[in-house]
């Protein structure tokens, strides 16, 4: 199966750019909104979008900076409320209600999202993160993420960078570490190969303090149903968060052999965030 490739045009201070996104199923469908992680693309969610398009419309925008869309002149700008801004954008070109999966920064913009008055999303799934953002994380994070993108001289090398810096992705197959690799990659003019990012993604992480970041006064605005996914050995979603989290009503699932964050690529997490999604309540 192929998605359709679609963008959308967001003024972000003072211009316009375009954000690129990948559709799978039939528009007419209820619209699922998947948003990647930080360093990551919409093609991310392949499988997770095949196992859904039967019954929904998914789309899976490249953030800012990622993948097919454009580049942000000033590097200050890639951050959680500029992501915001550009996906709100998505939200007014579909112009329908919408359910939302969120990996990481995904979902952090999903939260920020879900918490404003008159929002559009009915449904939010949360992978591998919550309203505390731990200090340790942002420092682990910050370590790979570097202003200058490392090059590699063919596929297989980024294949092996992308085992190393994501193994908290899970028990992938060769099969799927091979299809990540080819999503992931950018060609550079020497002919070499890069991740499929604008290096300037880091600039605001790398200036940021690696202390607890708290949201949960946005979460306490989150009235909808909430499924919470947790990578088994995960330092971003730590327990007693995913705990309060669902003290407060929120669905969990924690994935086995996973860390930071499942890569939504196995079949009984498929099952679980489908179910979720095409629930009655």
């Amino acid at each position: 199966m192929v998605p359709h490739p679609g963008e959308v045009r967001y003024l972000l201070s003072g211009a316009f750019y375009r954000m690129a996104y990948y559709e799978w199923g039939k528009p007419a469908a209820p619209p699922v909104v998947c948003v990647h992680g930080l360093t990551r693309t919409g093609r991310d969610f392949d499988a997770l979008a095949e196992g859904l398009a039967d019954q929904l419309h998914v789309i899976c925008p490249d953030l800012p900076g990622r993948g097919a869309s454009d580049w942000l002149p000033d590097a200050r700008l890639y951050e959680p409320p500029g992501y915001v801004q550009a996906l709100t954008y998505l939200l007014a070109a579909i112009n329908r209600p919408v359910m939302w999966v969120g990996t990481s920064l995904g979902g952090i913009c999903g939260m920020q999202i879900a918490a404003l008055l008159g929002n559009p999303i009915r449904r939010l799934v949360l992978n591998d993160v919550g309203p505390l953002v731990p200090g340790p994380a942002i420092r682990r994070i910050r370590e790979y993420v570097g202003t200058v993108l490392p090059e590699f001289p063919n596929l297989l090398a980024l294949e092996a960078y992308l085992r190393r810096v994501h193994a908290g992705f899970g028990k992938l197959t060769d099969k799927q570490w091979e299809h990540l690799a080819k999503i992931s990659a950018q060609e550079l003019p020497s002919g070499k190969l890069a991740m499929h990012y604008d290096p300037g993604i880091a600039v605001p992480i790398r200036s940021t303090l690696a202390i607890d970041t708290d949201i949960w006064p946005a979460w306490d605005k989150i009235t909808i149903p909430v499924l919470a996914i947790r990578g088994e050995n995960s330092d971003m979603l730590l327990p007693r968060t995913l705990e309060r989290m669902q003290k407060s009503g929120a669905r969990t699932l924690i994935v086995p052999e996973a860390a930071h964050a499942p890569a939504l690529m196995d079949a009984p997490t498929i099952r679980v965030v489908r179910e979720f999604l095409l629930a009655e309540n």
